[in-house]
């Protein structure tokens, strides 16, 4: 076996069709959460580093800890910028999530910051996290790093949507990620799940991820569960969101303190 040996488990499943499940991890900043999504059953998870406060270090040690219990680490960066994603997949990510995707050219550019070259733009950094710190010779290092990122990009708004077709045809791009809550915003339909107009949206994104065999993730459709099972049916390959560290977190303690105030009845009172 190669010193440089690495997979990316998710990427493998979506390229086979198959359905992943991921968290998307704004609150905690330290490593366990990587472990426990691992307990949890998810096949990865995605640090938002675009809603949340959490640091690249903060993001390195989760990443790694996630990839090392068997979950794919992501990470949304912000922005489309060569050189956070070159420190973010350094520090152990095995692909990110790129917002504001808005045309081809824009999706292009997130595939270059994620490859070296020829393919790209990433600068080379020895010592990779994601390769267990060995010191692999610097061809192999870029190839097997190369091969084993996820590049995937946000269609979030109507300029995304109308250009959809031209994204997902993209050389070099895994996923193309729905970013339902600001899909929705953007053509006026906030929260109405069930407008003609922004079913048509959703299933024009699937279609697009059909036509040019890319996977397809969906975000933001949580509490959509009939929705989500048509957007995700085979053979499309999957990657569904099942929310935030924070939603998991308050809905488990919610539903566990309504059980404990109704040990004693509907107002807590004594027998």
């Amino acid at each position: 076996m190669s010193d440089s040996t690495l997979t990316n488990p998710l990427l493998r499943t979506l390229r086979q069709g198959g359905l992943a499940a991921s968290l998307i991890v704004r609150l905690f900043d330290g490593p366990e959460i990587g472990r426990i999504a691992a307990t949890a059953g998810l096949d990865a998870l995605y640090v938002d580093l675009e809603h949340s406060c959490l640091s690249l270090q903060s993001a390195s040690r989760i990443c790694n800890a996630a990839r090392e219990a068997g979950v794919t680490p992501l990470v949304r960066v912000p922005a489309i910028d060569a050189a956070l994603i070159g420190r973010v997949l350094d520090g152990g990510a095995l692909g990110i999530i790129a917002p504001q995707v808005e045309s081809a050219a824009d999706a292009a550019r997130a595939v270059a910051c994620c490859r070296h070259p020829p393919r790209g733009r990433r600068s080379y950094a020895g010592g990779q996290a994601a390769l267990g710190y060995r010191d692999v010779p610097q061809a192999e290092a870029m190839a097997t790093l190369d091969a084993s990122v996820l590049t995937a990009v946000m269609i979030e708004s109507r300029n995304a949507l109308d250009a959809v077709e031209a994204i997902a045809s993209v050389d070099g791009l895994d996923l193309l990620f729905i970013g339902a809550h600001d899909l929705a915003a953007d053509l006026g339909l906030a929260g109405q799940w069930g407008h003609p107009t922004l079913r048509l949206a959703l299933a024009r994104i699937r279609q697009a991820c059909l036509d040019a065999g890319k996977a397809l993730g969906l975000g933001g459709l949580a509490g959509q569960p009939a929705l989500l099972r048509e957007l995700a049916a085979a053979p499309l390959g999957c990657l569904v969101s099942t929310g935030t560290d924070l939603a998991c977190l308050l809905g488990a303690a919610t539903q566990r303190a309504a059980a404990a105030h109704a040990l004693r009845g509907p107002a807590g009172a004594s027998p």
